[in-house]
């Protein structure tokens, strides 16, 4: 398992994206399989920065583990409690027509992934994600 801590802020992003690039190095993923975790990856963080500190600053962090032909992603904040798993699957003809910003990260992010597991524990969103690759 490896193990990464950002403070949560917009800047912060690219610095989780090098994470996880450097932690799948060396697997054989295809560009698809990458996509769909990086994608995810920042969406999950991003809602995490503009949503989980109204008031306070705070961390986001990161484990990434492989188990046989998986990888996990467990995300974890101290923030508002929230279950991503209880969003609404957002209307995409009302928001592409409406010109909105947002609103679909975590369908996507849900719909990328195999696995999509929220729990509330110790005070924390612990959010995991897993992706099936073809060969690790």
């Amino acid at each position: 398992m490896e193990s990464f801590t950002i403070a949560a802020q917009l800047a912060e992003i690219d610095r989780a994206r090098e994470f996880l690039r450097n932690s799948v190095r060396g697997l054989a993923l295809s560009e698809e399989e990458f996509f769909k975790l990086d994608l995810s990856l920042v969406e999950i963080c991003t809602n995490i920065i503009l949503y989980a500190y109204p008031e306070e600053k705070g961390e986001i962090h990161i484990d990434i583990w492989l188990d046989s032909d998986r990888i996990y992603l467990e995300i974890r904040d101290s923030g508002i409690p929230f279950d991503p798993t209880q969003a609404q699957k957002p209307d995409i003809e009302d928001i592409i027509r409406a010109g909105q910003k947002g609103g679909l990260g975590i369908y996507l992010s849900r719909t990328f992934m195999d696995g999509f597991d929220y729990q509330r524990r110790k005070g924390q969103n612990v959010l995991t994600l897993m992706k099936k690759v073809k060969s690790i």
